[in-house]
């Protein structure tokens, strides 16, 4: 009595093997458009989660606090650039710069991919919320935008005080 062997062949596996390997050259670079898209999102969810921490701190304690990009968690850079980070602290004096380290609620340093920009409206190098809640100025929007220079995302403050992510329905130029 003979037994059967059960097994697959070296053509067989080859031929699996090959077909796979198509199947992830053509899906690879949808994967790296959806995590570019997850990570735009990521980084608006957290701007955004840190404008309303910084109007909330405003109104609780009764006193200005301002959200603005800095790289070191220390001080604001003065700039429109939010991509290396930012920090949201109480503004006692009025003089929009942290006087001590109590002041400073929250730093948030490269919070998203390196291949992500963050750029703020010109002029606008930090949010300024009053104790009442609303923001001081004019209306502020930090794009995200991809190293390519498209628009995947912005999160847009209006002087109310409210943040809201927008995300276009095809990429962009990034303005800037």
């Amino acid at each position: 009595m003979g037994t059967k062997v059960r097994g697959f062949t070296l053509i067989e596996m080859t031929l699996t093997v090959a077909i796979l390997a198509v199947c992830a050259a053509v899906a690879a670079p949808v994967m790296g458009e959806v995590l570019e898209r997850q990570r735009a999102g990521a980084a608006m969810g957290a701007l955004a989660t840190q404008m309303q921490l910084a109007r909330m701190s405003a109104i609780t304690y009764r006193q200005p606090a301002i959200l603005c990009p800095s790289r070191d968690g220390v001080a604001c850079d003065g700039s429109t650039d939010w991509s290396g980070g930012w920090m949201v602290f109480l503004d006692r004096d009025g003089n929009r710069a942290p006087d001590a380290d109590d002041e400073i609620l929250r730093v948030e340093t490269r919070p998203m991919s390196p291949t992500l920009r963050l750029v703020g409206t010109v002029g606008r190098t930090q949010l300024r919320y009053l104790p009442d809640g609303r923001s001081a100025g004019t209306n502020l929007t930090v794009s995200v935008c991809n190293d390519a220079g498209s628009l995947l995302g912005a999160v847009i403050v209006n002087n109310a005080g409210r943040p809201r992510t927008f995300r276009p329905a095809a990429p962009g130029a990034c303005p800037g």
